[in-house]
């Protein structure tokens, strides 16, 4: 199954927080269901300036080191992709948004994300799709 790499807490936004939008500076064609990978990688200074813009919609995101990385958790179906010149509800100015549609978290999958689009095997993906997890937040330190 397709897959998309995103630094938290972006990625919880998306599965967790009704996040409809993910900010690319490429357009995508594909239309369909596409998994969302947890990048490794976060600095405390993108996670305070993510955590000030999610306030400003209202959303109140975990602390980062609960945040899991490097993993797959969950599922969001892209509709649409349009670039846009102007700042709209989570969609950044002068980049292309993706519109993003029905988000449902799954029992998370450990996987090395990689850059762009990639493949997550099938077989690994149908028994977390069978058990969600619990909130997207881990005791892992």
């Amino acid at each position: 199954m397709k897959a998309l790499s995103v630094r938290q807490p972006w990625a919880w936004a998306i599965i967790y927080a009704l996040k409809n939008v993910e900010n690319r500076g490429w357009p995508i064609n594909y239309r369909g269901d596409i998994l969302i990978h947890t990048a490794k990688t976060c600095t405390k200074k993108e996670y305070l300036l993510a955590k000030e813009f999610c306030q400003s919609m209202g959303v109140v995101i975990p602390e980062l080191i609960s945040l899991r990385r490097g993993q797959v958790i969950g599922i969001v179906t892209i509709v649409d992709c349009r670039f846009s010149q102007v700042a709209s509800g989570w969609g950044m100015p002068e980049q292309y948004h993706w519109k993003l549609e029905n988000p449902r978290e799954i029992t998370p999958i450990p996987y090395i994300g990689r850059l762009g689009i990639f493949e997550v095997p099938d077989e690994l993906v149908r028994s977390a799709i069978a058990q969600p997890s619990q909130g997207g937040i881990c005791q892992q330190r």
